[in-house]
């Protein structure tokens, strides 16, 4: 990626950030040439931390590419950063409501376009207690299918360190371990042309998850649960009826 084709916006962002991550953190990067130096690409990453957009965006940018989130809307919303996550290139997505296709249609044109967008296929940081990968959601499965596209999956253990989503604690220590692999490309091909059925992006998706926890196990150094965590529904609210 020619840093002189950034544009005023994402010099900015790259110019405050980047010197704090390498402050903040000590990295352990692999596998940065299962990333293609041009072209359209869907990177499915783990998410287990707030930090780890950050450390992930800083993997991405590192081997020369620019980092495309897929970013929930309500952070469009704030007045100085919903400019700049425009600014910078980030696709909202409007979770629950008409608009949520939107954020599909955007990522592909994206990827369609050559650019790397990055997706977090659980939708959220996981709910898993230790931290494992849950089961995801299907929106890598259908920007896949719409693109073709390689899905590169994408790992990372130690930007729970930074902030724990189980405890709410934020520390900030200088030189922070933080490791993150990719993968080669998944291996798709069994569904390529398939419509987007309910199976079919079950299937897309289980696969991708099951990858994304075999890699972390072994960055873990430890065995992973043999069952994806599916989180508990919340429980409906009812409310109270209105007095006559």
């Amino acid at each position: 990626m020619a840093r002189r084709r950034l544009g005023f916006w994402r010099r900015v962002a790259v110019a405050v950030i980047l010197p704090v991550l390498k402050v903040m953190t000590r990295r352990t990067w692999s596998g940065t040439s299962n990333i293609p130096a041009t072209g359209g690409v869907i990177i499915a990453s783990t998410h287990m931390s707030h930090a780890d957009p950050l450390i992930v965006a800083h993997f991405v940018y590192g081997v020369g590419r620019w980092p495309e989130f897929l970013a929930k809307s309500s952070l469009f919303t704030i007045p100085v950063l919903g400019r700049f996550l425009r600014a910078v290139r980030q696709i909202p997505v409007y979770r629950g409501t008409v608009d949520a296709v939107k954020a599909l249609e955007a990522a592909v044109v994206a990827v369609k376009a050559g650019d790397s967008v990055i997706i977090y296929p659980e939708g959220t940081t996981t709910k898993e207690p230790d931290l494992w990968p849950m089961r995801g959601k299907t929106g890598v499965a259908r920007l896949w299918l719409a693109t073709g596209a390689p899905v590169v999956p994408v790992v990372m253990w130690g930007p729970q360190r930074i902030f724990d989503v189980r405890t709410k604690k934020l520390r900030l220590r200088p030189r922070t371990p933080v490791t993150v692999v990719a993968g080669p490309a998944l291996d798709l091909s069994r569904w390529a042309g398939r419509d987007p059925s309910t199976q079919v992006l079950g299937e897309i998706t289980e696969e991708i998850m099951l990858r994304l926890r075999d890699m972390l196990a072994e960055v873990r150094g430890e065995p992973a649960p043999p069952v994806l965590y599916t989180p508990p529904r919340k429980a409906s609210v009812a409310r109270p009826e209105a007095s006559a």
